[in-house]
């Protein structure tokens, strides 16, 4: 006979499977609702099926209401412990916006909350097999587990001039809020940042894709330099920035030194470039978002381009001489 443990990973599996498939339908409208009722109806029995196998089955239930289940929200308490921990903290700004999506839901949240919904996914995946030795590989093709998610940049212009005040201004808030959770916490089981780059350069070795610049074409296309959205050119934390420099003099085969050892490129020395070349002050390498209580930094792309090309020009030296 199936135990109730079973019965919960069933539908788990079941209701994981219909916010995916819900989500990469193109012709659903309301899928970012959808999609957070599914996923956290998931999470839900999974986690108690785990309660019950760990602490007995009457863990679930409130004690002075032993015919009722706890909420979702007292699951990830007692299981996920750290209210710090980025996984945590995921779920429930998932729940935040499974519970007010009926009140303020707009086409825009997509844009907000698909990094969420990419990392609740990949953790989902991560915490079933630890828990139940369940692969949801097995279940879902890995390919599906990425979500089709919208190219759009969210303009906050747009965004005021689309909406009535209070859901512009709860719509903006929220994004400030992600924005800024993403930032402190830089982890992958908080949001995956979609981010997409597209740069010119010489080195063909260096390139994934090709475009060919011809000055006689009659194609009404050119060179723009100036800056566009911040959000979308200036999307790197300090520590992407260093894990690119590092990922990049690695490929290139570039060993650094300082004080006659051999080193890896750390956030000191990330320091000591920016205020050496004056980054933070230069509008093409960073962005300030000073929006928030404390000021936040954000790097381009064309950050790891310009440290890599001076690392590489002396990396035997370089590293003490910005620092003297």
């Amino acid at each position: 006979m199936e135990s109730l443990q079973d019965r919960l990973i069933e539908k788990s599996k079941e209701a994981f499977t219909m916010a995916i498939e819900l989500y990469n339908k193109p012709t659903i409208k309301y899928r970012v609702e959808g999609f957070s009722m599914f996923i956290c109806n998931a999470w839900e029995l999974m986690l108690k099926a785990y309660m019950m196998k760990k602490w007995g089955d009457s863990c679930i239930y409130y004690e002075d209401h032993p015919d009722r289940t706890i909420s979702f929200s007292d699951c990830i308490k007692k299981v996920f412990t750290n209210d710090k921990d980025p996984l945590r903290l995921n779920l429930e700004k998932i729940i935040e916006l499974r519970n007010t999506s009926t009140h303020f839901i707009t086409e825009e949240y997509e844009m907000v909350y698909v990094p969420l919904f990419q990392a609740c996914i990949l953790n989902f995946n991560e915490k079933m097999m630890a828990f139940h030795s369940i692969d949801m590989t097995k279940v879902i093709p890995q390919n599906f587990l990425s979500l089709s998610v919208s190219m759009k940049a969210l303009s906050e212009s747009e965004i005021v001039a689309k909406y009535p005040e209070e859901i512009a201004k709860k719509l903006l808030d929220m994004k400030n809020t992600v924005d800024e959770l993403s930032f402190e916490n830089n982890n992958a089981k908080f949001a995956i940042r979609i981010e997409h780059y597209h740069y010119l350069t010489k080195n063909p070795d260096k390139a994934t894709t090709f475009v060919k610049v011809d000055n006689s074409a009659n194609a009404h296309v050119k060179i723009i330099k100036e800056l566009k959205d911040p959000n979308n050119t200036h999307n790197l934390t300090a520590k992407a920035c260093i894990w690119k420099i590092r990922d990049r003099l690695s490929k290139d085969h570039i060993d650094l030194w300082y004080n006659g050892n051999k080193v890896k490129f750390t956030s000191f020395h990330f320091t000591n470039f920016c205020k050496y070349f004056g980054i933070k002050n230069n509008e093409r390498f960073c962005y300030i978002h000073k929006q928030f209580t404390q000021p936040q930094y954000s790097y381009s792309i064309q950050t790891v381009e310009f440290i890599v090309e001076e690392l590489e020009k002396d990396p035997e030296n370089i590293l003490n001489n910005i620092k003297k």
